[in-house]
């Protein structure tokens, strides 16, 4: 009994070169691939080309501490140890590289067993996945910005409530003794409605169009006012 335990923990892999160098480049195949559908699947301040390196470089590094550990359950636990000190503190632009990451530590673990089949359907599946829904944004959120003079914050407020068809919701009202600024978010068909109904409105009166910005400055005392769409790449 004590032999086989014996035995069981310093079993060690006892690949051939040739193992190795397919096990290696397979990783490499799949980090291309994880390559490729990051940079489809993201653009604008969100992509970033040192992280889809690291990506690539990630899946290799994986495969190759897989093959080092083999089924020795002694490195194993040793190199757990080892690892546990690493701290990643990058932070995360968008919620979607945590899948990337993932996609390559299990990558490098199947092709660090040998596993290519499972490998292979895995990345595949995700993949089509990522290629068909990677490049959905949220983007259907507006913040309307307000900072004015708290004298005309009643204005405003009417005129909020009286431009959207339906009311928005205030998120932030901060203000001191002279100021106020106000964030008012809506959802883009509802600004898309707003606007449809003021154009229709200004050429019944047969005056220029004018946009929920133009009003605003009408009132006066107003410092300044923005549209800001709320997407992913705002954080």
């Amino acid at each position: 009994m004590d032999k086989y335990f014996y035995d069981l923990i310093n079993t060690t892999g006892n690949l051939h070169i040739q193992d190795i160098i397919m096990r290696i480049a397979f990783s490499v195949i799949i980090g291309l691939v994880i390559y490729i559908s990051y940079k489809y699947t993201h653009s604008g301040t969100v992509y970033s080309e040192k992280f889809n390196i690291t990506l690539v470089t990630l899946t290799i590094l994986t495969t190759t501490v897989m093959i080092v550990i083999g089924n020795n359950i002694a490195l194993s636990l040793g190199m757990v140890g080892a690892l546990s000190i690493i701290r990643f503190r990058t932070s995360i632009k968008d919620s979607r590289d945590t899948i990337y990451i993932f996609w390559t530590i299990v990558v490098g673990i199947c092709a660090g067993v040998g596993d290519y089949f499972v490998a292979a359907v895995g990345s595949t599946a995700v993949f089509i996945m990522l290629l068909a829904f990677g490049k959905v944004k949220s983007e259907d959120r507006i913040l309307v910005i307000i900072k004015a003079s708290r004298l005309v914050e009643q204005d405003i407020s009417r005129v909020i409530f009286e431009y959207f068809p339906t009311a928005p919701m205030l998120k932030v009202k901060n203000s001191t003794p002279e100021k106020t600024e106000m964030i008012y978010e809506v959802n883009r068909k509802i600004l898309e409605k707003a606007e449809k109904i003021e154009i229709n409105r200004s050429l019944e009166e047969k005056r220029d169009n004018r946009s929920l910005l133009d009003i605003l400055y009408s009132i006066g005392d107003i410092e300044y006012a923005n549209i800001i769409v709320q997407s992913d790449e705002i954080t």
